[in-house]
């Protein structure tokens, strides 16, 4: 055998599916933004590692290490104040992320497949509530929901739960507008016109073919929009009424007398109940056929 025969058989098996040839070497370059990378990421997850670590601080205060144990955990059950706190964060996410799914679901809906001049001025108005700073909002809603609740006589704006809602569901109803949108643009529409041609009403059409275009959209903002919804400290601390103080304002006002252990216990639990959602959400997206890639572009908005 030749030796070019040679090479051309050693070519082949090296492009021959499921045979490896001898990995490159990498670069100082390529290891020095990987070691940049770890560095980045230690950096941000930091404070949520700190704070998962003394959640299990058996001592007074927050700062004083004292010894590990599981009081802190222990205390949440006889504390009724930080029980109640939490309950009334959950309830006001809740409700918040069904308002802003809602509404936001039939914008981004109304934005993809109804195009027009109209699109872009809406789409700056909710640009404007993205960025407008939650002080002014804050301070705009709650003579809002006073002269709503008290002026008008309409009571359910007296409700703090009522308040809390519709205060954190303005910035997330924005995001969930965004991320329909961008699912139902990269969509083609045959289908729905498909689902016409063949006499089904615009309300099944709706039900059984554009919402499920954008299902995983409308998941994703619906998971987006409770955990936006978990702290917006700003807003709560304005239009709250008495007996429905939720835990950022509850976390805030304990700066005041020192942080205690259990404030990070609570803050640990919260954290596990996001990653079991997200996990559940991402769970539910490839069930639907969606590829990771897909996921993440849905989750951002891509």
């Amino acid at each position: 055998m030749s030796q070019q025969t040679m090479t051309e058989t050693m070519l082949r098996a090296q492009a021959a599916p499921g045979v490896r040839g001898p990995r490159p070497k990498k670069s100082w370059s390529d290891i020095a933004f990987n070691v940049w990378g770890v560095l980045v990421m230690l950096f941000l997850f930091a404070p949520i590692i700190v704070i998962v670590i003394y959640s299990f601080n058996s001592g007074r205060l927050l700062v004083s290490w004292d010894g590990f144990g599981f009081d802190a955990f222990m205390t949440i059950l006889v504390k009724p104040a930080i029980q109640r706190a939490v309950i009334v964060s959950l309830q006001t996410a809740l409700f918040a992320a069904i308002i802003a799914t809602a509404l936001g679901t039939l914008a981004g809906i109304a934005m993809a497949r109804h195009p027009g001049k109209w699109t872009w001025w809406f789409l700056g108005l909710l640009l404007l509530v993205s960025v407008t700073p939650e002080i002014v909002d804050a301070v705009a809603l709650l003579p809002w929901f006073v002269w709503l609740g008290q002026d008008m006589g309409i009571l359910m704006f007296n409700d703090g739960i009522v308040r809390l809602s519709v205060g954190s569901s303005l910035f997330a109803t924005a995001v969930v507008s965004y991320i329909v949108r961008a699912r139902l643009i990269g969509q083609d529409a045959n289908l729905e016109e498909a689902s016409s041609d063949l006499y089904a009403s615009p309300f099944t059409t709706f039900r059984r073919v554009t919402l499920a275009l954008a299902m995983p959209a409308v998941l994703a903002g619906f998971l987006l929009a409770f955990t936006l919804s978990l702290d917006n400290t700003i807003v709560a601390a304005f239009v709250q009424v008495s007996g429905s103080t939720p835990w950022p304002v509850y976390v805030l006002s304990a700066v005041r007398s020192g942080l205690r252990p259990e404030i990070a216990a609570v803050s640990t639990i919260m954290l596990l109940l996001t990653l079991v959602a997200l996990a559940l959400v991402a769970l539910v997206l490839k069930r639907a056929g969606d590829s990771a890639t897909e996921i993440a572009r849905t989750m951002t908005g891509g």
